[in-house]
């Protein structure tokens, strides 16, 4: 299992929760303002060592709310990945950071009961996040859909972060995502950013995309005049 390492203590990973967090390597997406991006690339990446992870874990565990699960795509790496939770369960509550495009594992993940929160993105427009081309952003968007119908089959809790990027009306994609939600959710609002607080895989289109205002104030004026639950992260703007 690649890693590219974990903390043992974070209140920035999940909103209002404190994590033991893990990043792991790998992605399918390329998504053009990723500061991840690295990780998704796997630079820098080693094999995780199981058996110190957990002993840190156990040592940290009266601390944290979840052991939360991030990548890049944890997902890429599901096989090891469903290993590994088997042994986090006893120790921990399990948050999964995914991009709800790699759906069957996600559903054997959820099958074993070995998740008990989701966290993830609503990226749109997506043939502009998703950082690939056209017809493919089209079809995951599709399976996205479907993965927000299977996390609500299993009635697991999910943080829905939308990151909200300049120059675009994501507006009608969250209202088709909702459509899709049938569990307890809140909603994170994420203004996309880039230098000098991230460094973007595309900093030209970062460029023209990062540090949205209007679209943010729409965006959330819109989700709270439905009732809906709504953070935002405002430090960067």
């Amino acid at each position: 299992m690649l890693t590219s390492g974990w903390k043992a203590v974070s209140m920035v990973d999940v909103h209002g929760k404190v994590t033991f967090t893990l990043w792991l390597c790998g992605c399918n997406l390329k998504c053009p303002f990723c500061h991840n991006w690295r990780i998704a690339e796997r630079r820098g990446c080693f094999e995780l060592p199981r058996d110190a992870m957990l002993e840190e874990l156990s040592s940290h565990s009266f601390l944290i709310d979840y052991f939360h699960v991030t990548g890049g795509e944890p997902l890429m790496q599901w096989r090891e990945l469903k290993g590994l939770l088997e042994d986090v369960k006893p120790l921990a509550d399990v948050s999964l950071n995914t991009n709800l495009t790699i759906v069957r594992p996600l559903e054997e993940l959820l099958r074993f009961d070995l998740v008990d929160h989701i966290a993830t993105d609503i990226k749109a427009p997506p043939q502009e996040l998703y950082g690939l081309p056209k017809n493919a952003s089209e079809k995951l968007w599709g399976i996205f859909l479907r993965g927000l119908e299977v996390v609500s089959d299993y009635k697991i809790p999910m943080e829905l972060r939308i990151p909200i990027p300049k120059g675009f009306n994501v507006i009608p994609w969250v209202e088709e995502a909702l459509k899709h939600v049938n569990t307890d959710f809140y909603v994170v609002l994420n203004p996309l950013v880039g230098r000098p607080l991230t460094n973007p895989r595309d900093e030209k289109w970062c460029s023209q995309h990062c540090w949205p205002r209007q679209e943010l104030l729409e965006i959330e004026n819109e989700l709270k005049s439905r009732g809906i639950k709504v953070f935002v992260n405002k430090w960067a703007i």
